[in-house]
């Protein structure tokens, strides 16, 4: 496998793991935000209650309405709050598998990437052992045949050229009183 397709599979596994990541950063924003929400509920329900006592205490079915309003509301608050503990838990797993199978994944590609260069390093060898042998094959007559055709041309060249009769060389000139004798 070569490098841009190993690279292209860590580039998805990692678009994958952040957005993994982006949803748990968010659910956990979500449930923050709930439990905020919850307390400032809880809190506001209670001022209302200190504030409205008064008043529910002389109209009995406002009052009545006003608690199951808020009995109906606290459980579902905390089931969503329980459904948000539960994601977020179920995220940390997925987050978990996957990293996992891009581990798995990276490994593989190390292997096969490994697996194709002892290949091609093999066939790289091979062939310049090829190469040398016939090199040598071939160069080696090369030679020979060139040094005959050397010694040939010169026999040749010798036999046409024309007798030329040995001249003495002329004896050195030197200056006047310069005599060496």
């Amino acid at each position: 496998m070569d490098t841009n397709v190993q690279l292209t599979i860590l580039a998805l596994v990692a678009v994958g793991a952040l957005a993994l990541v982006l949803q748990t950063i968010f659910l956990i924003v979500l449930a923050g935000a709930l439990r905020k929400g919850m307390r400032s509920l809880r809190d506001e329900l209670g001022e209302y209650r200190s504030s409205i006592v008064p008043v529910i205490s002389s109209i009995e079915s406002v009052a009545t309405r006003t608690r199951d309003l808020a009995d109906r509301l606290a459980p579902k608050i905390e089931d969503a709050a329980d459904e948000l503990v539960e994601i977020t838990r179920s995220l940390r797993i997925q987050t978990a598998d996957i990293q996992k199978a891009a581990d798995d994944i990276i490994a593989r590609t190390q292997r096969q990437a490994s697996r194709v260069d002892g290949m091609l390093t093999t066939v790289f060898d091979g062939v310049e052992r090829a190469g040398t042998f016939v090199a040598e094959t071939v160069q080696k007559p090369m030679r020979q045949l060139s040094g005959v055709m050397a010694s040939v041309k010169a026999v040749v060249d010798t036999l046409r050229s024309p007798d030329v009769p040995h001249r003495p060389h002329p004896a050195p000139r030197y200056p006047a009183g310069d005599d060496l004798r």
